[in-house]
């Protein structure tokens, strides 16, 4: 391995947790071991792999060996942070050997890098508590509390501060891997956003190209373009010291269909029309929760940076919008809403709440998260434009459908734009930078005997709705393609995928073949690899 000052950190040494507690060590499981049966299954019930051995390591040290091992032997090895890969990348029937980075967390100072780290296995909301009752300062990321990192960074996350303060990546100022080289040695570099680094297009390709591609990440490394100093508490954004917070609902039973489609469209024209990077409502994060009539209720959930001017007529002003055109007015939100919302009925007037109080609220308050038997299928969209009205009829003729009967199914809408919008599309491996919101088909469901029926639905849902372009969201100048954190291999399939478009354009447009030419440096023997991974040049 090669020496960088990445080695030097405070906090956190070779043998010891950044809580000065001595390291574990590597731990070897397999099926022989009573733990084995938590280890090889993901979030999302439908992926159980049965790999040889789940190797758990608990310091970035630890992890070239295994690497080394699995390659020495020519074991498939998966790597698995937080365990929320929406698809079977990590756990599938190919999988011998999982290196599970999920005891990985610490997070602190790096005087070497002049950065906040962020070991890979971290889940958000303790990376949150961490940088903010530490130093005040967090970063952009995504709302689930137990996320990791790992795979969450690297695909460009976002959460609810993404309109004010951009992407996760839009912080990120090196990364830690440990990749292959093509006589099969393991290696270890630190790639930094620095214009002479050599390793720079490493760095890039872990804004937004996705995980499981180029090597194992062991450590983020955060500090925001233009932070000076060696201040840990200026390095880093520093959230609303409190946010105004709403959850409403609009009854399924109260709304036509021409009500729904005004609705949607409210959603997705607000959007376009303040995407801006210094639009005044920057400050304002709201998402829409459309789901399946029986639930009865639509969803919606709306925060505000209380602390900027006005802030209460940037929030009524944005409520107001939503309902125009909606004979009935919003109510309390009293449904669970999928994975992301549980009942919230006493925020149908607004709450003055501390930010870390909100962030922790929203991530943890819904038991779907912790139901072990769930299973799921995702789709996703970026959307340019406001919905064309037959895209909007059609969310409507499938979330009405008689013959589903599941309140845990929703499409979400989900914020973009504003500071989103400041970085240019070359400049991050993320590149859907002129897009002014998202939707997530999120189908969730308990009972394995449902899985045909419930996939159908979304694979229906989807194809009818981008009939025009081949079943899928090309880029143009309504859609934009797919978002690489919410995988979904029926883009590889031509029978769900007619568009003439491949999967890759889809997540990467014209970036995918600088992210191959990274993959084929720094991966040519393509050991990280799953059924959607960047193709080095010699496969």
């Amino acid at each position: 391995m090669v020496h960088h000052p990445a080695d030097e950190a405070v906090g956190r040494c070779e043998n010891h947790g950044s809580d000065g507690v001595r390291a574990a060590g590597s731990m070897t499981v397999t099926p022989d071991d009573r733990q084995y049966p938590d280890l090889v299954r993901a979030l999302n019930a439908r992926f159980v792999a049965h790999p040889e051995s789940v190797r758990v390591v608990d310091a970035p040290s630890q992890v070239p060996a295994v690497v080394a091992e699995a390659v020495r032997r020519d074991k498939r090895l998966t790597v698995r942070s937080g365990g929320h890969c929406l698809e079977d990348f990590v756990f599938n029937a190919g999988t011998q050997v999982v290196l599970d980075l999920s005891r990985m967390k610490a997070v602190y100072y790096h005087r070497g890098l002049n950065a906040i780290a962020v070991e890979a296995g971290a889940g958000l909301l303790d990376v949150y508590e961490k940088l903010y009752g530490t130093w005040g300062v967090t970063i952009p990321g995504g709302i689930c509390y137990s996320v990791g990192v790992g795979g969450h960074v690297s695909g460009g996350g976002w959460g609810m501060l993404v309109r004010r303060d951009g992407l996760v990546v839009d912080h990120l100022y090196a990364v830690e891997v440990v990749h292959v080289t093509a006589d099969g040695s393991v290696r270890t570099v630190v790639a930094t956003r620095e214009p002479d680094d050599p390793h720079r297009d490493l760095w890039w390709a872990h804004t937004g190209g996705g995980g499981g591609n180029f090597g194992v990440v062991t450590r983020y490394f955060f500090r925001s373009p233009g932070a000076t100093g060696t201040d840990p508490c200026r390095l880093l954004p520093r959230p609303p010291a409190e946010v105004l917070f709403s959850a409403v609902s609009w009854s399924w039973r109260d709304l036509t269909r021409d009500e729904f489609v005004r609705l949607v469209q409210n959603y997705a024209s607000w959007h376009v029309a303040n995407m801006a990077p210094d639009s005044p409502n920057r400050f304002v994060t709201s998402f829409m929760l459309l789901n399946h009539q029986s639930n009865g209720q639509i969803g919606m959930v709306t925060q505000v940076d209380a602390g900027v001017p006005h802030a209460e007529k940037l929030l009524d002003e944005y409520l107001a919008y939503m309902s125009a055109g909606v004979s009935t007015g919003p109510g309390a939100l009293t449904e669970p809403m999928g994975e992301l919302v549980g009942p919230m009925p006493h925020l149908a007037k607004p709450q003055r709440m501390p930010w870390l109080q909100c962030t922790r609220f929203m991530g943890t308050t819904n038991p779907q998260l912790n139901d072990p038997t769930l299973r799921a299928k995702y789709k996703s969209a970026y959307m340019k434009a406001n919905f064309p009205r037959a895209h909007a009829e059609t969310l409507y003729k499938h979330l009405t459908r008689t013959d589903i009967d599941n309140p845990k199914i929703n499409i979400q809408l989900t914020p973009y734009g504003g500071r989103t919008h400041a970085v240019g599309e070359r400049e991050t491996a993320l590149v859907h930078r002129g897009a002014a919101f998202k939707m997530l088909w999120s189908v969730l469901w308990n009972d394995p005997a449902d899985d045909a029926k419930y996939i159908a639905w979304a694979r229906e849902s989807y194809a009818e709705t981008y009939v025009e372009t081949g079943g899928v969201p090309v880029p143009n100048d309504v859609t934009d393609g797919c978002y690489v954190n919410y995988p979904d291999t029926d883009l590889n399939d031509l029978a769900y995928n007619k568009s003439n478009v491949p999967w890759h354009e889809l997540y990467y447009k014209e970036n995918y073949s600088r992210l191959r030419r990274v993959k084929t440096a720094y991966d040519p023997r393509n050991v990280f690899r799953h059924r959607q991974s960047v193709r080095p040049h010699a496969c």
